[in-house]
């Protein structure tokens, strides 16, 4: 029998361009949870630089590491922010029909 030596995964080291950042993200809001856009909002950042991101979001890295974690709850001010930061919108499409009433 071999050890298996197992390496964790993370997604920030795969998200190197605009488009898979905003493809990842766009896949976790499909989801509907905000404990998942958070973060995934947190893997970009750290994919794009905490520091960068604080700079150009005007909140601290301290502030941005703690909002975009799996514990966070960001307001949409900062998600919003970060969006803008990264060059992304977010935008609103309607889901499924609604029943009629």
């Amino acid at each position: 029998m071999t050890d298996t030596k197992l390496i964790k995964w993370d997604a920030a080291d795969h998200l190197k361009a605009e488009e898979d950042m905003a493809l990842y993200l766009d896949a976790c809001l499909d989801e509907n949870d905000p404990v998942l856009l958070a973060a995934a909002l947190g893997d970009v950042a750290r994919a794009c630089g905490i520091a960068r991101l604080a700079r150009d979001t005007g909140l601290t890295c301290e502030g941005l590491g703690q909002a975009l974690s799996v514990e966070g709850n960001p307001s949409l001010a900062t998600i919003m922010k970060v969006m803008a930061a990264f060059g992304l919108r977010l935008r609103v499409e309607v889901m499924l029909p609604r029943a009629s009433e």
